[in-house]
């Protein structure tokens, strides 16, 4: 069914049906852009083609949103190296330049408030340790400008000590002759914390002098900082010019598995969740998923744009007036792609931008002057809820609200609630980082997901497509035709 041509009409609808074939398999000829894949072994890969190949691809359950020619694929994944993939032998003794994500939320005691980080680096720490490997752990904290003392690792070492099981031994510096006498001493299992390593504006630069004073410490590189892989800095992809080889940790692995592999080839119907205030920030994000996904939610500040650009009067609400053309642009995206792109048909407004406002919620097509649209309301989550019924795979970035006040929390708990309950059937539920993760840690709902990210400007990234230095660096393991 066409998307209705009412100015009030806000949810557009798929205007291709699915073909049907008796085959599940199909001779693809496909010149594929390079993206992140399992491979069997677990290592981590990527589906390349710099020429047509054809493949035989077994195609996925097919979604009455698809026709078969657009969700069917071949692949061929040419896996990065896991640390999962080394033998005990290639790590017993050796020294191993561990980059991981550490840059943890301290108060102003320096008590760490969220261990989460720490906690997501222990699996491949531990496995080193089991190994016999000397681990050279290395992480940012905050944004030192040169030596900053309250950026100082040393208030993560007894939570570090805690959860490894081993006494963290902790450098003052993270390059120079202390450091060497130190990685020199350590013990096969035992463990280096190095000092902040951006404490030293060269890593930021990636300056090739500088990776290569940490790689000189090591005899191998892990890195499991899935939440920096997107920059190109000294200790996440200078140091693998120097250090062979270069692996990826079971953290890094884990979010390439969800965000990428998981998106890239998923059980349909899949399902993209959209929010946040601005579309601005969100346009790599959109224009990727409505290339993969069957239905599209849009929620948070950005609707407001997507509405104006309708047609329909907006009142105070948020409107990015120069992505008008925009939004109207990625409408008829997704409508050609046959894509389900649904927009709140009600809102919850406000007064001013305060959690003690004002409220009421009205339809869409009717926010008078003088108001803002600060959440979405009870009839969208409805509908919401009933398209995210019919889904196997839904991946969420941004809230649906201002959740920060919890007047205008409803709506962005609603759809944590909702994956939760399809957590629980069986459905991958991915949440992408930001403010998602914020949420179901808020309505205490975050065990229950298949896999929250702890990337913020990584998710996205990877999300839109785009090759993160990080893990581009590392090596490559046999190519594999999946």
């Amino acid at each position: 069914m066409a998307a209705a041509s009412a100015a009030g009409s806000l949810t557009l609808l798929p205007t291709t049906s699915s073909s049907s074939s008796s085959s599940n398999k199909a001779v693809v000829r496909t010149n594929l852009p390079c993206r992140f894949l399992r491979s069997p072994r677990g290592g981590l890969g990527f589906a390349a083609s710099t020429a047509s190949l054809d493949l035989h691809a077994v195609s996925a359950s097919q979604s009455p949103l698809r026709s078969m020619s657009s969700s069917r694929r071949g692949v061929i994944s040419a896996a990065k190296k896991s640390v999962g993939d080394l033998s005990p032998a290639e790590l017993k003794g050796k020294k191993v330049f561990v980059r991981a994500d550490l840059n943890v939320p301290l108060d102003d005691a320096q008590n760490i408030t969220d261990d989460t980080r720490i906690r997501a680096a222990v699996p491949t720490i531990k496995h080193l340790i089991q190994n016999g490997a000397k681990v050279i752990l290395s992480t940012h904290l905050g944004r030192p400008k040169g030596v900053t003392p309250k950026f100082s690792l040393t208030p993560l070492v007894p939570r570090l000590t805690e959860l490894l099981g081993v006494q963290v031994v902790k450098a003052d510096d993270c390059i120079g002759p202390e450091v060497e006498k130190l990685v020199a001493a350590l013990p096969d299992g035992g463990v280096l914390l190095l000092e902040n390593v951006r404490f030293y504006k060269e890593e930021e630069k990636n300056d090739p002098a500088f990776a290569e004073k940490l790689a000189s410490l090591a005899d191998l590189y892990v890195n499991d900082a899935f939440g920096t892989a997107h920059r190109a800095h000294a200790s996440t992809e200078g140091v693998t010019k120097f250090l062979k080889p270069s692996v990826a940790g079971f953290l890094l692995q884990k979010e390439l598995d969800y965000l990428d592999g998981a998106v890239s080839n998923p059980k349909r119907p899949f399902a993209a969740i959209v929010g946040g205030s601005k579309v601005s920030s969100k346009i790599g994000v959109i224009e990727s998923l409505l290339e993969k996904c069957d239905i599209l939610l849009l929620g948070g500040g950005m609707i407001f744009t997507f509405y104006k650009a309708q047609g329909l009067s907006v009142g105070s609400s948020l409107v990015e007036e120069d992505k008008l053309d925009l939004a109207t642009t990625l409408l008829a995206k997704a409508k050609a792609k046959g894509v389900s792109l649904l927009l709140p048909t009600d809102v919850v407004i406000a007064d001013k931008f305060a959690p003690d406002a004002n409220s009421k919620t009205v339809p869409s097509t009717a926010i008078p002057d003088g108001w803002m649209g600060l959440d979405i309301g009870p009839d969208s989550v409805k509908t919401f809820n009933d398209a995210l019924e019919t889904t196997k795979t839904v991946i969420w970035n941004g809230p649906m609200g201002v959740f920060e006040f919890d007047k205008f929390a409803v709506g962005t708990e609603a759809v944590a609630k909702k994956l939760a309950e399809l957590s629980g059937k069986g459905v991958t539920t991915i949440i992408g980082g930001g403010d998602s993760v914020a949420a179901v840690e808020k309505v205490g709902v975050a065990d229950v997901m298949s896999h929250i990210s702890t990337g913020g400007g990584a998710s996205l990234e990877l999300l839109e497509g785009k090759i993160l230095p990080g893990v581009d660096a590392l090596d490559e393991a046999v190519a594999v035709v999946v």
